[in-house]
């Protein structure tokens, strides 16, 4: 019986070639080579896109580090006591570490009637603030009075909205946006 089963399993593979080590090895690498390539792209794809990435927040991060902001209340100046003539309010820095050149800024004025670019402004060092680098820099724990004056054509009444947009050089635009009061005086707190 068991001569039998030998000589039937012979003949079953008679004449059929099985498949040499080298031919497993040739189609092994083939798969490894194919796979390893297409690894290669996927992870140049993804490292690409998060590089790119990467970029873009630091873009963001660096538009909005050097950004302006007001630190305490909008005056409102009218020394003829007629109409409100000038702005006046005190800027610091966002975030500490940066610095914004005040000489690079634009001032723009917005009402219902009138747009103005590049108004009329000066700047001045807070008092108890002490000069850290450039004079026209706000720099680390500085605060600089800026006095804005509204364009002659900008006539306001009592309760009409006006907005003034600073553009810094950098960062982020600031807007202060403001209502006239009822009543003028020389000096107003602007809400």
């Amino acid at each position: 019986m068991r001569k039998r089963l030998t000589r039937a399993l012979k003949n079953l593979h008679k004449g059929q070639r099985g498949m040499t080590g080298l031919e497993t090895a040739i189609i092994l690498i083939a798969f490894v080579t194919v796979a390893s390539v297409l690894a290669y792209s996927v992870l140049s794809a993804g490292i690409y896109s998060a590089e790119r990435g990467k970029a873009t927040v630091y873009q963001g991060l660096a538009s909005a580090q050097a950004t302006l902001q007001i630190q305490g209340s909008v005056i409102g100046l009218s020394p003829n006591l007629t109409e409100l003539e000038r702005v006046q309010f005190t800027v610091g820095l966002t975030l500490k570490d940066e610095k914004v050149d005040l000489s690079a800024i634009l001032i723009n004025y917005f009402d219902d009637e009138v747009h103005s670019e590049d108004v009329t402004w000066t700047s001045e060092l807070a008092g108890g603030c002490t000069e850290r680098g450039g004079e026209n820099m706000v720099e680390a724990d500085e605060r600089h009075i800026v006095t804005v004056t509204l364009p002659s054509e900008a006539t306001l009444d009592p309760y009409d909205v006006f907005k003034i947009q600073i553009n810094p050089p950098s960062g982020a635009t600031l807007t202060i946006r403001r209502t006239v009061p009822a009543t003028i005086q020389k000096v107003m707190d602007l809400r």
